[in-house]
C-alpha cells in the first residue's frame, strides 16, 4: 500500500519533530495535539527548524516552503485520522494514555491505516493487543532532537506482520533515518544501556565521586559521547528518565533500580530544561 498520508499524534517535543521528518520526506503530513497551545507551540518549533535549515542551506527556500505547505495541524482527532495512511503515535509515555488513544485510532482511521508508537520502554504488544489490528502496529522509536538524530529504532510486538515492518523502514528512510530492527523487550537497545549509564551518573553525583559537570565532561571526552548523561537527562526530563528506569526495574530486576537522588530531584519538581531547572539551572 502506498503511503501519502502521515499523521502525528502529539505536538510535543518527540511529536513536532517527527511531524517535521515526515512532511520534509514528502509526505502530506498532519500533526495533532488535543490542546490549540500545544499545536501553537509545535507549529513554531517545526517553523524554527524549518528556518535554521535554510540558514545553513540544508535546505533550498523552495524546499521550505513545500515542508510548510505539506505540514497541517489541528486539534480535531477526527480531522487527523480520516483517510490517513500511516499513524505515527507520540503521546506521552502512559500505557493507559496510549490505549485509550489506541481505541479512538481503532473507531476513526482507516482499516488499512498502518500505526506506529514512539514509545521508548513500553510494551508494544500490550499496546497492540488493545486494537483490532494488531498486525498492523509496531514500535517506532525516534531520538530527540528529532531532526538531527539519525536513528530510528523499529520494534517489532508479538503480532507485528513483516509488511508493517517493511512500511515502517520505508517511511523512516524517506524521513532520512538509520534504522535497526529490535524484537521487543523492555527498554529494547538504546533505552537500556542510556537508563544504565544515566542511572549510575546519579548514583556517583549522590555518593560524591565527582560533580555533575565532571561526570558529564569525563564521558564526552573520555568515551566519545556527544552529551553527557546529566546533560541528557535534562533535556529529556528527569520525570521521564525515572518512569522508564521504575518500568525497567519492575520488568527486569535490581539492577534498574532507580538511583534516589533522582527520584528526590523529581520530588522537587527539577524536571530539566522544561521545569528551567533539572541538574543543572536553564
Amino acid at each position: 500500500m502506498p503511503i501519502r498520508t502521515v499523521t502525528v499524534l502529539g505536538a510535543g517535543t518527540m511529536g513536532h519533530g517527527i511531524a517535521h521528518a515526515a512532511a520534509a520526506g514528502g509526505y502530506e503530513t498532519r500533526m495533532y495535539d488535543v490542546a490549540a497551545e500545544s499545536i501553537d507551540k509545535g507549529r513554531r518549533a517545526v517553523e524554527a527548524i524549518v528556518a535554521k535549515g535554510v540558514e545553513l542551506g540544508k535546505v533550498t527556500a523552495a524546499e521550505a516552503d513545500a515542508i510548510r505547505r505539506r505540514l497541517t495541524a489541528t486539534t480535531s482527532l477526527p480531522e487527523a485520522l480520516a483517510d490517513t495512511d500511516f499513524i505515527i503515535e507520540a503521546a506521552p509515555e502512559r500505557i493507559d494514555l496510549k490505549v485509550a488513544l489506541f481505541g479512538e485510532i481503532d473507531r476513526l482511521a482507516p482499516d488499512r491505516a498502518l500505526v506506529a508508537t514512539n514509545t521508548s520502554a513500553l510494551s508494544i504488544t500490550e499496546i497492540a493487543g488493545s486494537t483490532r489490528r494488531a498486525s498492523r502496529v509496531a514500535g517506532m522509536h525516534f531520538f530527540n532532537p528529532v531532526h538531527k538524530m539519525k536513528l530510528v529504532e523499529i520494534v517489532q510486538a508479538l503480532e507485528s506482520a513483516p509488511e508493517t515492518l517493511q512500511a515502517i523502514e520505508d517511511v523512516a528512510r524517506r524521513m532520512g533515518k538509520e534504522t535497526v530492527l529490535v524484537r521487543e523487550s523492555p527498554g529494547f537497545i538504546t533505552t537500556r544501556v542510556n537508563a544504565s549509564i544515566g542511572n549510575e551518573a546519579f548514583y556517583m553525583l549522590m555518593e560524591g565521586v565527582a560533580t555533575a559537570r565532571d561526570i558529564d565532561k569525563a564521558l564526552k571526552l573520555g568515551l566519545n559521547h556527544p552529551m553527557g548523561p546529566f546533560e541528557l537527562v535534562d533535556l529529556v526530563g528527569l520525570d521521564t528518565r525515572l518512569s522508564i528506569l521504575e518500568y525497567l526495574h519492575r520488568s527486569l530486576g535490581e539492577k534498574y533500580r532507580p538511583c534516589p537522588l533522582l527520584a528526590q530531584y523529581v520530588k522537587a519538581g527539577r524536571l530539566g530544561r522544561k521545569a528551567g531547572r533539572g541538574v543543572y539551572e536553564y
